[in-house]
């Protein structure tokens, strides 16, 4: 396999990050790819880094590899498994039991292009892992955002966020009812059910964030900012996971402009660090590669209707979210 040069990280962290010693980051999926680049990244700069993935030997071995790259490095594993809403909420026991203040809760776990599939709530599989379950981790995590000095909530959307608006019933409990799995001709093209389950998500990543923005300005809550990010099209264990199911060809010409997962993660890692982010900031490559610049959010993001599906749905399948919390 031909490693793909990284060509944006150290001018990233020269003009785009401040000093993170004690500051406490939550980071979601850091076995690999963009959410491992951060949590090391973040580690370096001098911050506690709580790492939050399921239980698996991949977690364990990225940690080990982390606690090698960053021997100085503050890493603390959290069983966090997104496809279960008991184990968010366990979760965030945890870390409120562990941790005063949270400076930054970066959502950068993700699936992509899965089988039309339910978890055990019930949900579609890739609305619940990225887009309702990062809502009710932000919910019962929000006390602890507001007891920081500036807390940071970053979620990370992608390319696959343009499309049609929102449609409720991808926020209900009909996982497994969503459209199918589509015909390999469709998944080549990155089209048909698999993947406007994805946009869905994706979508939903950007409602939240500005739904949450706008809620937080109107309740007068000055400390917290939330900012988005995407990767652009860069080369992780995400497409080989949605290629192991059917879901795409990780050997087709488009794969090959990949950039690599440590400039992918570059949208992220300025998100969570750059000491000028302001409150809706969005940062990432200007088209599929490149340098993490801010870039101006399509007016759909932030649209009421589609803000107003989002909100609605993830609150009806996780509870009104806790701005008291």
């Amino acid at each position: 396999m031909t490693t793909i040069p990284t060509l944006h990280l150290d001018r990233l962290v020269a003009e785009h990050t401040q000093d993170m010693h004690g500051k406490t980051a939550a980071i979601t999926g850091t076995t690999s790819g963009t959410g491992y680049v951060c949590a090391r990244e973040l580690a370096k700069l001098g911050a506690r880094v709580l790492l939050l993935n399921r239980a698996s030997a991949r977690a364990d071995a990225a940690l080990a590899k982390l606690q090698q790259e960053v021997p100085q490095g503050r890493f603390e594993a959290i069983v966090c498994d997104l496809q279960q809403f008991d184990s968010v909420r366990a979760a965030a026991r945890t870390i409120r039991e562990q941790v005063g203040a949270l400076d930054v809760l970066c959502h950068n776990a993700g699936v992509m292009a899965l089988p039309d599939q339910a978890t055990a709530d019930g949900y579609d599989v890739q609305m619940q892992t990225n887009a309702i379950s990062p809502f009710l981790l932000t919910s019962e995590l929000f006390g602890l955002l507001r007891a920081s000095p500036e807390g940071r909530v970053v979620l990370h959307t992608s390319m696959a966020r343009l499309g049609p608006p929102h449609e409720a019933k991808f926020f209900e409990a009909r996982g497994g009812d969503l459209g199918g799995d589509g015909t390999e001709a469709e998944n080549m093209q990155f089209s048909g059910p698999r993947w406007s389950r994805y946009h869905q998500s994706k979508l939903a990543n950007c409602t939240f964030a500005f739904g949450l923005k706008q809620r937080i300005e109107a309740g007068g809550v000055g400390n917290v900012k939330v900012l988005l990010a995407h990767p652009g099209l860069a080369s992780t264990n995400l497409q080989h996971s949605s290629a192991s199911t059917g879901g795409m060809d990780t050997n087709s010409p488009f794969m090959s402009q990949a950039q690599s997962a440590e400039d992918g993660a570059l949208g992220i890692l300025r998100a969570c660090a750059d000491p000028a982010a302001q409150s809706g900031d969005f940062y990432g490559p200007a088209q599929w590669v490149g340098y993490p610049n801010a870039i101006t959010p399509e007016p759909m993001l932030s649209d009421a209707d589609n803000v107003g599906i989002c909100w609605a749905g993830c609150e009806a399948a996780v509870g009104a979210f806790r701005f008291d919390g």
